[in-house]
């Protein structure tokens, strides 16, 4: 920042009027406009007659996420959200946010969380017979299409139980796998889904006449949540919010990394080679605990990279209260903000060769290279994304599951399209070849 730099000062602004987000090329413009200006800039958004502001330097994203967290709500883009999620942690703001907030935590305790090691271990024993017999037949698998799958049945599972069975037994089958069915996230789909919170109302009706105990899920913990201060519990309508929150956030954040993934790692052998020595290392066990996971610090690291390179959230949208300072810019009261983890985590300042694949970079003695707000896939502060473990978990076992059996070959040249709408996914499934070890 230039030491003249007062906070009257506004910072430059794009020479071109859109708005963010409304388009497939928001993305690239964006990445143009970081290129050209620099690390905080503003464009004129022409839909609502007002400048939407960008930052992508760590001591702004600390400001606004950590340090003077109580300045900013949810901005530009949750309105679309909140159709689909309701008004769950994801898109709440102020009290009913700190209410749920605390209610939820205990459920994603790690002694709570490591209890799952046997159901994610099940779900993933099914899916790689699946694989086996494609692989058996000579087939491509759709990476793509089945990273969905097997992350919506996990989070399902999570959620309902020995309830899920139930679910998927009613006449036309699962009613969740509209998530793998289609591909779109507009409005068609955000009503589809809604219309899912009938048979939710009607599982937590009947799970008010059955014993607490009898069953260890999400949806059990929700209903068993109180206040601290009242005592109460949630309503109706807040438990479902909750559960189709979790469902969204649980299950294509999830999806979207391990579809990355096993593309950044058929493209890297020396990677692969080092991933598998690790998990061929570690005993294979039935129902993995969460700690025993984490030991495999260099298949973590893959993760991290892979989350480095394409973040499933790519943007994060805050809306000042009040007026604020960034970048020793006078930020107005009510401005729109956008963060993006995807330019910050390719900032050429805090990263060395940003565009290649290097999970050496995540090792623990390189930390303090790099600024704490240099990195953010989950987002920062006490709006961190609350399952952050649970997903890490999830795909640490998927991850050295198939890493035993199988290599991943991906024939393809040339750069991958993606899209950057509701999260950065590529734009067209990813079809791969399986090697067995």
């Amino acid at each position: 920042m230039n030491e003249t730099t007062t906070a009257t000062q506004l910072p430059p602004e794009a020479p071109e009027a859109f708005d963010i987000g409304a388009s497939d090329d928001s993305l690239p413009r964006m990445s143009r406009l970081f290129g050209e200006l620099g690390d905080i800039y503003r464009v004129y958004a022409p839909s609502r007659r007002a400048h939407t502001w960008l930052s992508n330097h760590p001591d702004d994203i600390k400001r606004v996420l950590v340090s003077n967290h109580r300045n900013y709500v949810k901005g530009i883009g949750f309105d679309r959200v909140r159709i689909l999620l309701g008004n769950g942690i994801v898109t709440s703001d102020g009290e009913l946010w700190r209410r749920q907030r605390y209610m939820m935590q205990p459920m994603f305790h790690r002694r709570v969380l490591t209890q799952y090691g046997r159901m994610i271990n099940e779900a993933n024993d099914r899916f790689l017979a699946g694989w086996a017999a494609q692989a058996a037949r000579g087939e491509r698998v759709n990476v793509t299409n089945d990273m969905s799958a097997l992350a919506l049945e996990v989070i399902l599972r999570a959620l309902f139980g020995t309830d899920l069975d139930v679910l998927a037994a009613q006449p036309g089958g699962n009613p969740f796998d509209i998530f793998t069915d289609e591909s779109a996230r507009d409005l068609k789909f955000a009503y589809r889904f809604r219309q899912l919170t009938r048979q939710i109302a009607q599982l937590i009706e009947r799970r008010r006449t059955e014993p607490p105990e009898s069953h260890f899920d999400f949806l059990g913990m929700l209903m068993a949540a109180r206040d601290r201060d009242t005592g109460q519990g949630m309503t109706e309508r807040e438990m479902i919010d909750e559960v189709t929150t979790l469902i969204v956030a649980g299950h294509e954040t999830t999806a979207n990394t391990l579809n990355w993934a096993w593309y950044l790692i058929s493209r890297h052998p020396q990677v692969e080679a080092k991933m598998h020595a690790e998990i061929d290392a570690m005993p294979e066990e039935a129902a993995p605990a969460l700690a025993r996971m984490e030991e495999l610090k260099y298949t973590k690291n893959v993760l991290d990279e892979t989350l480095r390179l394409y973040p499933p959230v790519w943007v994060f949208s805050r809306r000042a209260v009040g007026a604020d300072v960034l970048s020793g810019y006078a930020l107005p009261a009510g401005t729109d903000l956008l963060l993006s983890p995807y330019h910050l985590h390719r900032h050429p300042r805090y990263w060395q060769a940003p565009e290649e694949f290097h999970p050496e970079r995540f090792d623990a003695e390189h930390e303090a290279e790099r600024p704490r707000f240099a990195y953010m896939p989950f987002s920062a502060g006490p709006r961190h994304c609350i399952g952050e473990a649970f997903s890490f978990f999830e795909m640490l076992i998927h991850l050295s599951k198939v890493g035993r059996r199988y290599r991943l070959r991906f024939e393809h040249e040339g750069p991958i399209e993606f899209e950057a709408q509701v999260n950065l996914r590529t734009r067209h499934p990813l079809y791969m070849t399986l090697e067995r070890r």
